[in-house]
Parts: C-alpha cells; sequence; structure tokens
C-alpha cells in the first residue's frame, strides 16, 4: 500500500469523517421524510397512516360457510398513456388512451363476472386490489418522451379518474376493497430508480395518495402504501408478499423471465425469513407475462405486446391480469386469468391458405 493510499484509507476511516459522513446521510433521509410529509399533508393523507399495514378485518376473519373465499384482483403494468402501433408489430396488437379505459372497465367487469360464475350469490367478504406498479407510462426513455399520448402528469390525472370508477364498482359490488400499492419502474422522475426513497420519486406512489385521498371517507375502501419497495400482507393465512419484479435481473427470449425470478424469490425469502417476515407466495408484474405457480404469482399487463417485445423476439401473450380466490383452508385455489379485452372472432379461411 503505497503512502497515498494509506492516508486516504486513514483520512477515510478517520472516527471524525465516519460521524460526518453519518451526519450527512441522516440529514438527506431527514429531508427526504420532510418532503414526503409535505406531499402528504398537501393531499391530505398525512394522518391516514397509509404506510402501516392495517388490514381490514374480512381479510382475516373466517368467512361464511359456504363462501369459496377472498377474490384477488392483482392490477398492474397498465402502462397508461403509452401509444403501441399496430403496424409496427403485425397487427396483433394495439394501445392507446381510449383502449386502455376500454381494457380496465372490460378488465373490472369481466373479474365480477367471473367471481359471480363461481358464487352467484357473491357471499365475498370483499375483494383484495394489489396495485403493483408501472401503472403508468413516463417518460423514462427517449422513444416514450417522443411517443407518449400525453405527457406524465395528464396521464396520471386520466389513470386516476378510471381507477376511482373502478374501485367504486368494486366496491359496490363485493361491499369491501383492499388495496395494497407499491410503485415501479416506469413512473419514477429520476434518471435511473432510486433504492433510496424509491417511492417519493414515483408518480405511481402519488396516484396512490390520491386515490387514498379520494376514499378516506369510504370506510369499505382500505389503502396500504408502504414506504419500501414491498408490501407484506395476509389473506387468512395465507402471507403474500407484493413487489414489482424489476430488481430481478437478466432474463432472456428462451428462459424469459423464470431464471432471474426464481433466484430473485430465493434471496427475498431468505432475506424476509432472517427478520422474521416469511412469506408463502410472491406477486409481481414487470414481466408482463402471466404465470400463476404454487410461490409465484407472475402478472400479465394491460397494455399487451408492443414494439419492445417484437424487437425482443419474445413470446406473444395478450393483454392479461391475474384473479384468484384464497379460501380460509385450502389456500388458493381457483385460478382465472382475466384477459382485457373481448378476443377477435377467428378469421373465416379455406382449409389451405397462404398469409
Amino acid at each position: 500500500m503505497t503512502k497515498r493510499s494509506v492516508g486516504d484509507f486513514k483520512s477515510k476511516h478517520d472516527p471524525a469523517t465516519i460521524i460526518a459522513r453519518l451526519e450527512n446521510d441522516l440529514r438527506k433521509a431527514t429531508e427526504q421524510s420532510a418532503t414526503a410529509a409535505v406531499i402528504k399533508e398537501a393531499i391530505g393523507t398525512l394522518d391516514a397512516e397509509l404506510s402501516a399495514l392495517s388490514p381490514p378485518a374480512w381479510t382475516l376473519a373466517a368467512p361464511k360457510a359456504s363462501a369459496p373465499g377472498v377474490p384477488t384482483l392483482f392490477l398492474s403494468d397498465f402502462h397508461w398513456g403509452e401509444v403501441v402501433h399496430p403496424s409496427q408489430i403485425g397487427g396483433v396488437n394495439h394501445f392507446n388512451l381510449a383502449t386502455a379505459r376500454k381494457r380496465l372497465q372490460y378488465t373490472v367487469e369481466t373479474a365480477v363476472n367471473l367471481c359471480r360464475i363461481l358464487d352467484p350469490s357473491m357471499k365475498y367478504p370483499g375483494i383484495v386490489v394489489p396495485l403493483g406498479g408501472d401503472m403508468i407510462s413516463g417518460n423514462i426513455h427517449d422513444e416514450l418522451q417522443a411517443t407518449n399520448e400525453l405527457n406524465t402528469m395528464p396521464t396520471v390525472l386520466d389513470l386516476y379518474d378510471h381507477l376511482v370508477s373502478a374501485i367504486k364498482t368494486l366496491a359496490d359490488t363485493f361491499g369491501a376493497v383492499f388495496l395494497p400499492c407499491v410503485s415501479g419502474n416506469h413512473g419514477r422522475d429520476t434518471k435511473k430508480t432510486w433504492a433510496k426513497d424509491r417511492n417519493h420519486t414515483s408518480f405511481d406512489w402519488l396516484l396512490y395518495q390520491f386515490l387514498a385521498k379520494h376514499f378516506m371517507a369510504d370506510d369499505r375502501v382500505t389503502f396500504y402504501i408502504p414506504d419500501g419497495s414491498d408490501a407484506l400482507f395476509r389473506v387468512y393465512s395465507k402471507r403474500f408478499l407484493l413487489t414489482h419484479g424489476d430488481q430481478f435481473k437478466a432474463g432472456d427470449s428462451i428462459i424469459g423471465p423464470l431464471g432471474p425470478v426464481m433466484r430473485g424469490d430465493q434471496k427475498k425469502r431468505a432475506r424476509n425469513q432472517a427478520v422474521g417476515m416469511d412469506y408463502d407466495v410472491i406477486m409481481m408484474g414487470h414481466w408482463h407475462q402471466y404465470l400463476h405457480a404454487t410461490r409465484i404469482i407472475m402478472n400479465g399487463s394491460l397494455k399487451g405486446y408492443d414494439e419492445y417485445a417484437a424487437q425482443g423476439n419474445f413470446g406473444f401473450e395478450p393483454p392479461i391480469q391475474s384473479l384468484f380466490v384464497t379460501h380460509p383452508r385450502h389456500g388458493i385455489t381457483y385460478r382465472m386469468p382475466v384477459y382485457c379485452e373481448q378476443p377477435r372472432a377467428p378469421e373465416k379461411t379455406t382449409w389451405v391458405s397462404v398469409r
């Protein structure tokens, strides 16, 4: 070690230097917390304690004997405001604000109809509706800045109106709604996703705060908006961890997200077990691929197939969201993927043709 490096080492590890660095970190954390408090106070959610988990009693209490359990409609990856041009992806999908609005309405109506088929009497104690992030497209890439239908803040306001309507419909139908919320990576207002203060630099978080403010006087609707990137909650005895999924990296066009998701789940389980925050099922979006396994639930997207997926030669998947039912004794029973729009009628063709 050279004299200079020895001096640098001593300087960095000098007690006074360490104390100064810690004080600086504490000052920054205090400033960030104060900024978040100012935003919550301006919105009107400062005293609501949305970051503390207060699950409604109906998610934990035993249901009526004939009830199939508690349904969960997982909503994520809307990418509201993005435009997908059908001419650039072989005509297999299209997306804009008008399409997004229709798909959200169709998704909610379909989820209600599926639950009614399962239990015509609709004796559900309520419905859980996790909001898993990437609710808006955002301006995180040059191509999105150039092609989004609206800029970020008008997009948030447009989506806010339609989510208010969707949540009210679900509350009117099921009697109660519990919404755990996490932010994604597309809604950020920073160049890269921050590890520190992730939620307070995200328009997803801001959207959730506006929604919580709107429903504060409605006892049927409960929001849980943690300050961190994960939301841990329970339905009966089944423990769920909701995260967006952007922490998991290195998928490819062959195995897709399975490799990074399996590795990431194992790391999260080990981390949570070490601090007494175990979970049974991890829920995530981000990958725009629907998968419901025993320990992992991956959500599809409202947007559907786009130019990025086509460029990466990813497998086609229609716009889809996840719906399932949790029973107090048997855990997750019914798995019902919700297709976000009416399927196209098959083309009439002769017995052999050339496309």
